[in-house]
């Protein structure tokens, strides 16, 4: 039988037992996509427990393929219209199966991607987040992780959104809520519905802040191994959409929604034995494989800036004196740094604060991992830590275009020695694709400044 991450998982024996029961008539089957999406299928029950279950199920190529938009797109050595948009096959994770108690009668199971002669598709978000664990496995370790995810949410409905385009919605609070516990109290239905639907998803809470931007909140979840953080990630970042949309409201995760605060992601990560061994901690200090591993992650930021900032709008967040880094640098509990230290003993870790609310957390998860390894299979030494104002010390920068992170990430020898030539070409053409389609776009900035005037 498949070990469950905790008791309020399902086995797949008593996902089938609800299903002849009828107490679960749908069963969502579903992976994450490049944009760091949900895609699959919503399956009948008794086709799932009798059909699937046995057999399996596909979806077409194209799925890893597409701009954010959904449009088929050239560029990508897996999927064209000359190789026919074939079918990937979806293997069922039966550590991932939930219940969504915010729909009714639905369980989810996450799953990952392989071609039909059962080769893994390399591309795949998941597999590559999970190929850069087997390297940490292979020396008897694991990552734990947890992300803190931002977002906005606005008193309309999506669709009243998309028919003022995006503009001058109100938001659920009209001032700076940071820590206000008046502020988070105006969108208790909310938070509360968020929070216990994803307790009785199988996600530990730990609870809900207001934050500075207005409208900004957060939800926090206890750390976990790697990859359980960042299945539990996308199905939060799923659900709170949803939850939102049945209450008239709308949420967005993007970085930087107006000319305010932006959304961050900021990730915290460590190593430990499998046994649970400290690797990071021993005599009251930081250990030497920890120092490597964090200068790792500083002389590899510019290499996977593109997998920590994946969209033409993440760089708009990176900000002076906005509480998102600019410059590469470290600093203990410094949150003018792009790498801040916290904790000590069972709680040291390294938090990267580079990523916005729009990231995929499978590939910078697996960005950081890489970088990482890199650091202590080369001995690398840390530089001193950054004390002050990391925005005026005059450090290197992190790359604030999409263009220069593509250029980096294309040509990095460390991206394509740790994660392939496969890897990295498929997620240079997004970059590509999302380029090509801004560098198309007229902008309201462009005519409000031009259309007279110029």
């Amino acid at each position: 039988m498949t070990e469950l991450r905790n008791n309020r998982h399902l086995t797949m024996e008593r996902l089938l037992d609800l299903i002849g029961t009828a107490k679960v008539d749908t069963v969502i089957v579903a992976f994450t996509d490049m944009q760091g999406r949900l895609q699959g299928k919503r399956l009948h029950g008794q086709y799932f427990k009798d059909v699937v279950v046995p057999h399996g199920t596909e979806g077409c190529n194209y799925l890893l393929a597409v701009d954010v938009e959904m449009n088929t797109v050239d560029g990508y050595a897996i999927s064209s219209w000359e190789k026919g948009y074939g079918d990937m096959e979806f293997v069922l994770d039966e550590r991932t199966i939930r219940l969504l108690s915010h729909l009714p009668a639905t369980a989810m199971v996450q799953c990952d991607l392989v071609w039909p002669d059962h080769s893994p598709v390399v591309q795949s978000p998941r597999t590559i987040l999970t190929s850069q664990l087997d390297r940490v496995a292979e020396r008897g370790w694991q990552a734990l992780a947890g992300t803190e995810l931002e977002f906005i949410a606005f008193d309309t409905t999506y669709e009243a959104a998309h028919d003022a385009g995006y503009r001058d919605l109100r938001p659920v609070n009209q001032y700076n809520v940071d820590y206000s516990i008046l502020g988070t109290s105006r969108v208790e239905p909310l938070l509360r519905e968020i929070r216990n639907t994803m307790y009785a998803a199988g996600l530990d809470v730990e609870g809900a802040k207001g934050e500075c931007n207005f409208g900004q909140h957060e939800v926090g979840f206890l750390y976990a191994d790697a990859l359980t953080t960042a299945d539990n990630h996308a199905v939060y970042k799923n659900v709170a959409k949803e939850i939102a949309a049945h209450q008239g409201k709308a949420i967005t995760f993007m970085a930087k929604y107006n000319e305010r605060e932006g959304s961050s992601c900021h990730i915290h990560l460590s190593l430990r034995g499998q046994d649970g061994e400290l690797l990071f901690w021993k005599d009251g200090a930081r250990t030497p494989l920890y120092d490597q591993f964090v200068a790792g992650i500083l002389a590899t930021v510019a290499d996977f800036t593109l997998l920590y900032a994946p969209n033409i709008n993440s760089y708009k967040r990176f900000a002076d004196g906005s509480f998102a880094p600019t410059t590469i640098a470290w600093g203990l509990d410094n949150r003018t740094c792009a790498v801040r230290l916290v904790g000590h003993g069972a709680g040291a870790r390294m938090e990267n604060r580079i990523p916005g609310a729009d990231v995929n957390p499978y590939l910078a998860l697996a960005a950081m991992v890489a970088g990482g390894l890199h650091g202590i299979e080369n001995e690398l030494e840390l530089e001193p830590p950054l004390e002050g104002n990391a925005y005026t010390s005059g450090r290197p920068k992190v790359p604030h275009t999409m263009q220069e992170a593509r250029e980096a990430f294309s040509s990095s020898a460390i991206a394509r020695a740790t994660l392939g030539d496969e890897v990295v070409d498929h997620y240079a053409n997004m970059a590509d694709v999302e380029l090509a389609a801004y560098n198309a776009a007229v902008t309201d900035w462009e005519l409000h400044r031009g259309f007279e005037r110029l």
